[in-house]
């Protein structure tokens, strides 16, 4: 391989500026040459043999030294007694003039190389007297110019006179870096003839080569490190359920790996397979791993109170009473006369579309009453009804006995499991067959006391109050035996009885409050819908502050209308609840 020999690099090993390379190759007529360009052999044996002969040494110094040296001391005293240097003009100009004849005489002549070992057969016959006419009086100036040449060149002496040129150093570094293979093909004989380049390996390569050995060693750091990790006790964070492909990723293992681990076990699973907490945990300490049980904690479950109420915290609240039965029995009614109001005449067609909530104070007691519709259509409001309160009232009619909504009702109360107590209405009717009623009863399950059984059947009318006491006593001692309690130093929670969307108000909600005590301002979560609570108001209509245990009251200022039958529950903040 040929390396390319650059004008910069020539001018810095033999001392010489770069500026006079390039004046010597554009004398030679090579043009257009810049610090990188590179040179070519004729230009290099050029520029070699020039700037030999300016800086060597002949033997024309000794040889004027010698027997003719004290004929030229007083020709050569008279131009230099003038300057004060005469000591080294004594020493050093003799060798020079020649030197500086030889540039001037020959300068830009290449025939100059090859006459000059006959300048040196021919030099023994010149006279000193000769060689100073020929000099002339600028002898004097060309050995100052000599002297000062001779100071700043004195570092560097090169010698022309053998054809070997000692290039070692020149290559040096370059063989260190070399292969084997790589020196000895340099070394082979080339058809130019059996001469030494130089040579040199690409930088490029050599970065590429660095950085491979670099990442393969950054490699093997990173796999000392995860063999390490692996080795050390791995702790693993396991929920109650979990894919194999999580618990491997986790345990940093192969699927295939832990899934043998299963096998090993005794049981067969894929990659997207869930498993319990237990398992995973067997197989995760097969690895040799620490296992700990994670647990997620919800945006409900740091929102919402969670905390059981201690027992001397609660005290003891009104019973919620649900009254269910078929269209047209007569729930209403009852509800009325226990109330003391006309609520039926300012229905639809005397149908209720709607759960009405309402509180009466029986004596010392206080019981809040659920009206639920009895219509078919209304089947979900009935469900949602059992689901809310303690003690289900199933109005039938004693002329009509046991109907379709009679039933669903019955189904109702079961699956919400509350106490149910069976009011026979129209007990004023000439056709009224209370006897009727209950045989229809036991085929549903609901024994009548009076036949051996656990449920109270109450004939009563609507229309002349008969049984209507009787009713109420049951529905108190019901709940007396219930023992039913809650804590009012808390947080509310409940559910929403019915919402609306009014013009004026905007969305407004019938809630019951089951647990706690709601307060205006509260901020509350009905569902999928967020607000604070702006006016609340009992069922008489009267604005209230509080809300204990067991109170029905219509709210306003949630952001959008709830469904009928969502939990609520009140919060403390108001950013993380929205």
């Amino acid at each position: 391989m040929i390396v390319k020999y650059k004008v910069a690099d020539f001018a810095k090993d033999i001392n010489q500026p770069v500026k006079k390379i390039l004046e010597e190759l554009t004398a030679m007529g090579s043009t257009g040459k810049k610090n990188s360009s590179p040179l070519e052999e004729n230009e290099l044996n050029y520029l070699l043999e020039k700037f030999s002969l300016a800086n060597s040494e002949t033997d024309l110094s000794e040889y004027l030294n010698s027997g003719k040296a004290p004929e030229k001391k007083p020709e050569a005293k008279k131009p230099e007694a003038k300057k004060q240097p005469a000591p080294a003009a004594e020493k050093q100009p003799q060798p020079k003039k020649p030197e500086a004849a030889q540039p001037a005489a020959g300068n830009g002549k290449r025939p100059q190389k090859n006459e000059q070992p006959h300048k040196k057969r021919e030099e023994k016959t010149v006279s000193l007297s000769e060689l100073a006419r020929q000099t002339g009086a600028k002898a004097p100036a060309e050995a100052a110019q000599a002297v000062e040449v001779k100071r700043e060149s004195h570092q560097v002496t090169v010698d022309t006179r053998t054809v070997d040129m000692n290039v070692d150093r020149f290559d040096a570094r370059y063989d260190d870096l070399a292969s084997t293979k790589n020196t000895e093909n340099r070394r082979k004989p080339t058809p130019q003839g059996n001469k030494q380049k130089f040579t040199q390996r690409s930088q490029r390569q050599r970065q590429q080569f660095q950085k491979g050995k670099r990442e393969s060693e950054f490699e093997r750091l990173q796999r000392l490190q995860l063999e390490k990790a692996r080795n050390a006790q791995l702790k693993v964070m396991i929920p109650d359920e979990i894919t194999v492909g999580e618990l491997a990723a986790r345990l940093k293992q192969q699927a295939g790996k832990v899934i043998a681990k299963f096998m090993q076990l005794g049981e067969m699973h894929a990659i997207n397979d869930v498993v319990d907490f237990d398992t995973a945990a067997l197989v995760a300490e097969e690895f040799h791993a620490k296992v700990e049980h994670e647990v997620h904690v919800t945006i409900e479950e740091r929102l919402f109170d969670q905390e059981e109420d201690a027992a001397e915290d609660l005290v003891e609240r009104p019973p919620v009473v649900c009254v269910m039965g078929h269209v047209d029995h007569g729930k209403t009614s009852i509800l009325d006369a226990i109330r003391k109001t006309n609520v039926t005449a300012g229905e639809a067609g005397g149908i209720t579309q709607a759960i009405g909530a309402y509180q009466v104070k029986i004596n010392d007691s206080v019981i809040t009453f659920l009206d639920t519709p009895g219509h078919e259509a209304f089947t979900s409001m009935r469900a949602r009804g059992a689901n809310m309160t303690d003690i289900a009232v199933l109005v039938v009619a004693s002329d009509d006995g046991i109907m379709p909504q009679t039933v669903e009702s019955i189904n109702h109360a079961k699956a919400a499991n509350v106490k149910v107590i069976v009011a026979i209405n129209k007990m004023d009717k000439p056709t009224a067959n209370p006897e009727r009623v209950k045989e229809g009863l036991t085929q549903y399950g609901l024994v009548p006391e009076d036949w051996g059984g656990d449920v109270a059947c109450i004939p009563v009318s609507a229309v002349t109050g008969m049984g209507i006491n009787d009713l109420l006593e049951r529905i108190a001692l019901e709940a007396e035996v219930m023992e039913l309690k809650a804590n009012p130093n808390r947080r509310a929670k409940g559910a929403v009885v019915e919402a609306r969307l009014d013009k004026g108000q905007g969305p407004i909600a019938t809630i019951l409050v089951q647990n706690g005590t709601l307060h205006t301002g509260d901020v509350i979560i009905a569902g999928t819908a967020v607000g604070r609570v702006r006016t609340m108001r009992d069922d008489k209509g009267r604005n209230i502050t509080d809300a204990v245990p067991s109170t029905p009251v219509e709210i306003t200022g949630l952001t959008a209308v709830p469904e009928a039958g969502d939990l609520f529950e009140a919060v403390e903040d108001e950013r993380l609840a929205r």
